[in-house]
């Protein structure tokens, strides 16, 4: 009786508003604790992947710079489909305009029936050739890679992406719900002294149980609005109706860009080169300015060979795309990164905002403390819960033990 008389008084000083935000912030961060732990933990360890695989395989990515000419794409990429057998076609080419790099030439094959992600990829395997020499200076296994685990568990939990990715997508939509409620939580009700150092300060000297409350509340409110962003950007990719919501508030236009994949068509011209070559060589005078060109080589009889360049180190936005006939290596269409509205550059940037990468390493280094940070929110937010629910079963047993007192 007495339990439920102070329970009802401290529920009384807050208004029903804030009693429904507790209640959803303490029973969503509970159902999504788990997975939401999961996928912040995979996304900080993913943060610097580039960086570490260009260390681990530094001998087979990078090269010694010689003056002589690259050999023609085309030779290389025979000698790349040698070494991964008739079995294994090359989706994609990424050639590198800096000289000590190795260029790569990638197999992959999915399959979407599959319920896991070993199951869900077939192969997935990159061959590194010496542009000089044609010498293949590696072999990688992407599909087994430490990271592509990650990356795999951090998109759909290991499962294959159709399964596992809603579910990705779900926790990632109660979190930011977790990060609004969390901060109507966390607004204090009187801008004093006393309680601005408790929202913003750690009182590390205080008590354990005191430094956990802290390190929830207050990191929970400095990690928020880039929280928001890595979230928001995760959602891009999780539903397609968020997706088309993003363009559309940025573009300012419901009309989706034009994509349009041209043909080829059989062609009589003889050329003095491989058709792959002579479009390779067009498209290295248009994309001066890129670092570097991705190929992917055309597919079926009237598919294009379609050519494109980044212009950053690292990142994959403000990309210009080249459509070549596969016969006569014509120009087909193009699509310039200048003439691309605001929604379509946006969604293009979606993984370098959502990896820190736009920013370079200070932005690379952001995303990582705060998806540390966001990892550790569930786990602080639950020994909060848990030592509440243990003081009121403690509460519980006392007034009992007083009632039976009472009684004698």
């Amino acid at each position: 009786m007495f339990k439920r008389t102070d329970k009802l008084k401290k529920q009384s000083s807050k208004s029903r508003f804030r009693i429904v935000v507790d209640k959803l912030h303490l029973w969503l961060g509970l159902g999504s604790g788990l997975i939401v732990l999961i996928i912040s933990i995979t996304g900080c360890l993913f943060v610097f992947q580039k960086e570490i695989n260009d260390y681990y395989y530094r001998k087979q990515l990078f090269i010694a710079p010689q003056q002589t000419p690259v050999l023609p794409l085309s030779e290389l990429k025979k000698t790349a489909q040698e070494t991964l057998g008739a079995n294994k076609s090359i989706l994609s080419i990424t050639t590198y305009t800096r000289p000590d790099h190795a260029w790569e030439f990638l197999a992959y094959k999915g399959n979407d029936t599959a319920l896991t992600y070993f199951g869900g990829v077939e192969y997935y395997d990159v061959v590194l050739l010496n542009p000089y020499t044609g010498q293949v200076t590696g072999k990688i296994d992407y599909k087994h890679n430490f990271f592509s685990i990650v990356k795999a568990i951090h998109w759909s939990l290991l499962l294959n992406t159709p399964y596992g990715q809603p579910i990705v997508g779900w926790s990632t939509f109660i979190f930011v719900l977790l990060l609004i409620t969390g901060l109507i939580m966390w607004w204090p009700k009187k801008w004093n002294k006393a309680n601005r150092e408790k929202s913003f300060k750690i009182k590390w000297k205080a008590s354990f149980k005191r430094v956990n409350y802290d390190l929830h509340n207050v990191l929970g409110f400095y990690a928020l609005v880039i929280a928001l962003v890595i979230a928001l950007t995760g959602m891009v990719w999780a539903f397609t109706w968020f997706q088309a919501t993003v363009y559309v508030a940025a573009a300012g236009t419901t009309t989706p860009p034009d994509r349009a994949v041209k043909e080829s068509a059989k062609s009589t011209v003889t050329l003095t080169q491989d058709p792959l070559d002579a479009a390779f060589g067009q498209a290295q005078g248009i994309l001066k300015g890129a670092r570097r060109i991705f190929i992917y080589p055309a597919r079926g009889e009237k598919g294009v060979n379609l050519i494109g360049g980044y212009k950053g180190k690292e990142t994959y936005y403000g990309s210009d795309e080249l459509q070549f006939d596969q016969y006569s290596a014509r120009l087909l269409g193009r699509r310039n990164d200048a003439h691309k509205n605001r929604g379509e550059r946006l969604i293009e940037m979606n993984y370098d905002i959502h990896v820190g990468a736009i920013a370079g390493l200070p932005g690379k280094i952001l995303a990582f403390v705060i998806s540390f940070i966001c990892a550790s929110l569930p786990v602080t937010g639950f020994y909060i819960w848990w030592g509440r629910r243990k003081k009121s079963k403690k509460k519980t047993v006392i007034v009992r033990e007083a009632a039976v007192t009472d009684m004698m």
